[in-house]
């Protein structure tokens, strides 16, 4: 027997396919963890992290009289953003792997827009890292990241959205 014979992925029920794809994605997701770990654990991360949590401070949100947590040296944690950066990067290319499996396996329609949904999403926080917190020098700098993030998760419920409508 072939191995297309054998291992009829595409002839699983739909359960079974979405099953699989789910312990594909999870297992893929372990190893970028995985991988990023190695490759960045000479920046000591965790002390990183702590130290980058212990120094927010209340800043005020600029033309606004609200105030939210910045940290107060936003330009000594370049590391760390390079690693959220690796982070969102990997994920992206997660999502279009698993984009190309739920193409060839046929996947249900609304689970290839939440796919793309996802991919616009961790591709675009990718870029908003790379941007404006891998450069950051002035808190002013952080906020203008979230408010990006806000945008970014409007533009893939869009992009979700529309792949819906085109398939109508």
């Amino acid at each position: 027997m072939g191995f297309t014979k054998k291992w009829n992925v595409q002839a699983l029920p739909d359960a079974k396919k979405e099953n699989l794809i789910t312990a594909l994605f999870g297992g893929f997701f372990f190893i970028l963890i995985a991988v990023l770990y190695f490759i960045n654990v000479h920046t000591n991360l965790w002390g990183n992290f702590v130290n980058f949590v212990s120094t927010f401070v209340l800043a005020t949100v600029p033309g606004t009289s609200i105030s939210l947590p910045v940290p107060a040296n936003p330009s000594a944690y370049i590391a760390l953003y390079n690693l959220v950066f690796e982070f969102c990067l990997g994920l992206g290319l997660l999502e279009i792997a698993i984009l190309t499996l739920r193409t060839w396996l046929n996947s249900p329609f609304p689970r290839k827009a939440e796919t793309i949904e996802n991919i616009v999403f961790w591709l675009g926080t990718s870029y908003l890292v790379a941007t404006y917190l891998v450069n950051i020098t002035i808190p002013g700098e952080w906020f203008v990241f979230w408010a990006g993030i806000i945008l970014i998760t409007g533009l893939s419920l869009v992009a979700r959205a529309f792949v819906l409508m085109a398939k109508r």
